[in-house]
């Protein structure tokens, strides 16, 4: 069970229902954060459809809140000093050895290049790279994203 790709994010959510499974529950979801090398905490708001490439060496910070159809990979860090969390909206690509630092609001449908450190908010249906990161374009942004969630109407 530990190494369905998808585990991690079933207990993930599980932690979040008190009851019966909430000590299981949470339990499993630290071995699985341990076995991926992932500090996801459980408190942690994440929407439909996250997408971890490679599920290896992340650290998000627990305030953070992450949309629907998110894709984040490998080497990612989402870190604070000041409780001021990031917030990643709706269908953004974020690629491999981002930091994303502070209180940042990335818009939706917005893709980070590879090695960027985001210091600024994206605007969104932009792409961005870059040490700081600078939006380069306005073409074809979250064009990397594949993987796509229903997200059920309200």
């Amino acid at each position: 069970m530990l190494a369905h790709p998808f585990s991690l994010l079933v207990w993930q959510r599980l932690c979040g229902y008190k009851g019966l499974l909430y000590y299981p529950s949470k339990l499993m979801h630290g071995l699985c954060c341990n076995l991926r090398q992932i500090e996801l905490p459980a408190e942690t708001r994440i929407g439909y459809g996250l997408y971890l490439g490679h599920r290896r060496c992340m650290v998000i910070n627990g305030d953070t809140i992450i949309g629907n159809n998110v894709s984040l990979f490998q080497f990612l860090n989402i870190g604070t000093d000041n409780y001021t969390p990031a917030i990643i909206g709706d269908e953004v690509y974020v690629g491999p050895n981002v930091s994303i630092v502070e209180n940042v609001h990335i818009g939706s449908k917005s893709t980070i290049g590879a090695g960027a450190v985001v210091v600024k908010d994206v605007p969104p249906g932009s792409t961005c790279a870059g040490v700081p990161a600078k939006v380069l374009n306005y073409n074809n942004p979250g064009r990397f994203i594949k993987h796509r969630w229903e997200v059920p109407a309200k």
